[in-house]
């Protein structure tokens, strides 16, 4: 059986490696799956640190992390689709829809 230290340290790398994709790229469709990255990797570390302890409360926090990501998913999605429709580009350093 596979040690849960070891599902947790794949966590953080992956969670590391979303921060890194989020920062560095430059455009919204990347930085959203970066986020989504990042939700995988918490759910990974609550489902480890569950059977670790061995108490089920981490995964009720998955199953409503997982549903929060969803309704993100579609609402994100739904955003840049409609700023690509006004801007025509997804890239960040050519959107200023916020600024006044």
């Amino acid at each position: 059986m596979i040690q849960p230290i070891y599902f947790i340290i794949l966590s953080l790398i992956i969670f590391v490696l979303g921060i890194i994709a989020f920062f560095i790229k430059r455009d919204l469709i990347t930085m959203f799956m970066a986020v989504e990255v990042m939700l995988n990797a918490a759910n990974l570390a609550f489902i480890a640190l569950t059977k670790a302890i061995g108490i089920i409360d981490g995964q009720i926090i998955v199953l409503f992390v997982i549903t929060v990501a969803a309704a993100e998913a579609a609402v994100g999605l739904a955003i840049i689709l409609l700023i690509f429709r006004q801007k025509k580009t997804i890239r960040t350093e050519d959107i200023q829809v916020m600024k006044g």
